[in-house]
This record gives structure tokens, sequence and C-alpha cells, in this order.
């Protein structure tokens, strides 16, 4: 049990770590580059996942917080969620760089 607790919280960390790295570019203040970036979706389905990708993470989060990563099956859970997020995140990061 106390192995799930430490990676989670280690996942976690790591998580918020690279989400406030990737949000440098945007808050250093030239904005030129980035204001011609737009993602169309065909479908307006296709947004679902990710919003369900998201609040499943927060979710999780927070369920595990109250329970103080005690539970090693939603301590898992967010651990797998997360390393989902973070892949989503880089195949954003890397269509984003290719447009810029």
């Amino acid at each position: 049990m106390k192995v799930s607790k430490f990676v989670t919280k280690i996942f976690v960390r790591i998580f918020f770590i690279l989400v406030f790295v990737a949000m440098i570019p945007f808050l250093q203040g030239d904005q030129t580059k980035y204001q011609h970036i737009y993602f169309i979706f065909q479908h307006k389905w296709e947004m679902i996942f990710p919003i369900i990708l998201i609040l499943g993470f927060i979710g999780l989060l927070i369920t595990c917080a109250v329970k103080k990563y005690e539970e090693p099956d939603l301590n898992w859970l967010l651990v797998l969620n997360i390393v989902i997020l973070l892949a989503y995140g880089i195949a954003v990061f890397i269509r984003v760089a290719h447009m810029v």
C-alpha cells in the first residue's frame, strides 16, 4: 500500500510541474505567434473524450486527497489517468509546436 501512495504522489507532483512548465511560453509575453492557432473539430462530440479524461482526473485527485491516498485501487487509477493525460498533453504540444 505504501508503494502506491508514494508512486501516486510522485506522479501528481510531476504532472503539476509539467503543466506549469508548459504554461511558461504562454506567460512570457510574446503572444503574437500563438494568436493564429486554432483547433477545429469536425464533430462536437470529439470534445467529450478530453473532457471526460480531465473530469476523471479532477474526481480521482479529490477522492484520493480526501482519503489521504490510502486506497491502492484509486491510487493506481489516478496514476493511469495521469499517464494518459500526459500522453494527450504531449500530443497536443507536438501539434501546436508544428503550427508555430
